[in-house]
């Protein structure tokens, strides 16, 4: 099965249209007020909401729930990804409105049943690289080995310090689950403006050559 590919932390209209123009599936709006890849005030809501041909994402970080209710209308988001502690009841209320994406932190070790109350209430699940206090956009990677003893069915994003380098061996990895793969800061020449250059060519290297 074909990776899919999301591009995270998007703050200009120009990069959003290149991610259409370069076949990505999602690209990603952060709307965590402490991230500097924060969208609002830098990408208006209409621009984002008429934006058509890719899937929108909202990311979150314990969000007042009416607040997420009110961007996914704004912004027209196809999925909202929850990035902080939120409950599995919380997420739950989310994906009554919108697909649900519920982000974990590994570390150096993982214990995969703790996630198994989300899966009833998320659509996927992401991976990212804990890493102190921070939520996400750190450039880190972790121990991709820890994902061949994922025991569950349930699709999931990879995060975490992916970087033009590593699309080779994402196109070899052999996990079951593994739905989609997601980058942002390797891929930036500041905090929130992307090397659309470095995004094409790491497309073209997952998807073959007709996508350079």
């Amino acid at each position: 099965m074909e990776l899919n590919i999301k591009v995270c932390g998007i703050t200009r209209e120009q990069d959003l249209q290149a991610l259409v123009q370069y076949g990505v599936n999602y690209a990603g709006f952060i709307f965590y007020e402490r991230s500097p890849r924060l969208v609002t005030g830098k990408l208006d809501a209409a621009t984002v909401r008429s934006t058509t041909g890719i899937k929108k994402a909202g990311v979150f970080v314990d969000e007042d729930l009416q607040s997420v209710q009110q961007k996914v209308a704004d912004y027209g988001l196809d999925l909202v990804q929850l990035h902080g502690n939120e409950t599995p009841e919380y997420c739950a209320a989310i994906r009554k409105v919108v697909p649900v994406v519920k982000a974990f932190r590994i570390g150096e070790q993982v214990s995969w049943q703790e996630l198994a109350p989300f899966i009833p209430v998320s659509d996927y699940f992401l991976f990212d690289t804990a890493v102190g206090k921070s939520y996400g956009g750190t450039g880190q990677q972790f121990n991709w080995d820890l994902l061949k003893s994922y025991p569950f069915s349930h699709p999931f994003f990879l995060s975490g310090g992916i970087g033009p380098e590593h699309a080779a061996a994402l196109a070899e990895l052999e996990l079951p689950a593994l739905f989609a793969v997601d980058v942002n800061s390797r891929f930036e020449t500041a905090p929130g403006v992307k090397d659309m250059e470095k995004v094409q060519a790491f497309v073209g290297t997952l998807r073959g050559p007709q996508y350079y």
